[in-house]
């Protein structure tokens, strides 16, 4: 349960300021508390007077009809309110091009800095920056769009605001509903932006683009090494495997199975083929490399939880796949060994359901400032135990789409799926050469080494412009 701070109490002229909204989240969210220091702040000026483009440059969409293709050439990447968090925008999926370059669709195409908030559902309140690559892809109704006028404000300064306390307070109190949250545009439109002149509000700017920048790379490093390793083995083709474009199994015949697994999907002849590809080159399989290493779930454990001074933050399967986890703080006083992780470790989401925008069976890669956190049992740890074949060669070859259609092959249970334990070391490995395979490697370890880069230049910016605040105001 949360309560209003006593050193900053609920007053009734708060009431009125709200129209006698009876609910508790603007009061306890801070968001008054950030509203009356920005109103003694000298200047301030409303969001939507430093935004511009389609309605006033603060909008989301309309409800429509979503047609779903696969042909690159035909349709658009697409984000929704939960893919505007990920780091590794592989595998949205593609809207069809002629409803989104419709004219009742065209303006929800995202555009490089600006400023996404998710205003339905679950996560409504959370903010994104538009990054240098993200120029072609289109957005939900679900996610709303804060296009900023580059006349009247930097895009990267309003960016931090929106993610600062400040910015974050105001926005949470938007949100209405119960069962469903959401957040609409005039709800923000009077939002307080509070301005500091060219040089402080350029050098905050400066801080976001570049992250925004090195995000881009992290993005290109990692299908850079991906693509890389398919050419290096002589599987050039497997770099851009349609899978839904390959025959339907509406029925097969299989004369190699075994008491190991009775389940169809486990003999699926579309994986059959891409097993037999990899297995035509040089390769060796997961059980072998990870013989020494570990291929295993985690450790269940209770949670305790901490404060983050006292804990570490404890990132499941939904955290796990964000560019900036939220996950709950535990202690780890409380906590068996081995909830944290070695570095370079590939955590492979490995129970869930088969829904094609479910993480199940979707990997991340944990190294750099990630070695910090604690990771549930729902992850399958990989770590190699071959020098030879490093964590990031095998993230690499496990983040494609064929090893993705590989484990989900592999799924055992019933209404939550779990990767088949024995079927799951017979996973072939490409193998290239010795150099290409440091070589592979090392452009995985530079993307995250950009995007830890670019969450301390984030951090940066943030810190600049509450400490500005905060400053003004004392």
């Amino acid at each position: 349960m949360r309560v209003a701070s006593l050193d900053n109490p609920v007053r009734v002229d708060w009431f009125y300021d709200q129209r006698l909204r009876l609910d508790p989240a603007p009061y306890i969210s801070g968001a008054l508390e950030a509203r009356k220091r920005l109103e003694a702040f000298p200047n301030t000026v409303r969001l939507d007077s430093v935004t511009a483009g389609h309605n006033g440059g603060i909008f989301n969409g309309p409800i429509f009809r979503r047609i779903y293709l696969s042909d690159p050439e035909h349709s658009v990447p697409f984000l929704g309110s939960k893919d505007m968090m990920t780091s590794d925008l592989t595998g949205l999926p593609r809207l069809r091009r002629s409803d989104a370059e419709s004219g009742s669709l065209s303006y929800l195409r995202l555009a490089p800095g600006m400023t996404l908030i998710s205003c339905s559902g679950f996560y409504a309140g959370r903010r994104s920056y538009v990054r240098p690559d993200m120029a072609n892809i289109w957005s939900s109704q679900d996610v709303l769009k804060v296009d900023p006028d580059p006349e009247k404000i930097r895009s990267g300064y309003l960016y931090a605001f929106l993610e600062s306390r400040f910015g974050e307070a105001f926005i949470k109190a938007s949100v209405y509903g119960s069962a469903v949250k959401h957040i609409e545009p005039h709800h923000l439109a009077d939002l307080p932006v509070p301005r500091f002149g060219g040089d402080l509000e350029q050098q905050i700017h400066d801080l976001v683009e570049e992250g925004a920048h090195l995000r881009a790379a992290f993005q290109a490093g990692l299908d850079t090494a991906t693509e890389d390793l398919f050419h290096s083995v002589g599987l050039p083709e497997l770099i851009d495997h349609r899978w839904h474009d390959t025959e339907r199994e509406l029925g097969f015949a299989e004369s190699r199975w075994s008491s190991v697994s009775l389940r169809a999907l486990n003999y699926s002849p579309r994986v059959r083929r891409l097993l037999d590809a990899i297995g035509s080159v040089e390769h060796t399989t997961l059980g072998e490399v990870c013989e020494t290493g570990q291929l295993a779930s985690g450790v269940r454990f209770k949670r305790i939880d901490a404060d983050p001074d006292h804990g570490a933050r404890l990132l499941g399967q939904r955290q796990g796949f964000w560019a900036r986890p939220e996950g709950r703080w535990i202690s780890l006083a409380a906590a068996p060994a081995g909830v944290r992780a070695e570095d370079e470790t590939v955590m492979i989401a490995s129970q869930g359901t088969l829904g094609e925008r479910e993480v199940f069976c979707r990997p991340i890669f944990v190294t750099g400032s990630w070695l910090d956190h604690v990771y549930s049992q729902h992850f399958l740890r990989v770590v190699s135990g071959d020098p030879t074949v490093t964590g990031a060669y095998l993230f690499a070859f496990l983040r494609s789409e064929i090893a993705f259609r590989i484990l989900r092959s592999m799924s055992t249970g019933g209404k939550q799926q779990d990767i088949h334990e024995r079927l799951r070391r017979e996973i072939p490995i490409p193998l290239a050469s010795l150099a290409d395979r440091e070589r592979i490697a090392e452009t995985v370890r530079q993307a995250y080494r950009d995007r830890d880069r670019a969450d301390l230049l984030d951090d940066e910016a943030r810190d600049l412009l509450t400490q500005a605040v905060e400053g003004a105001d004392a």
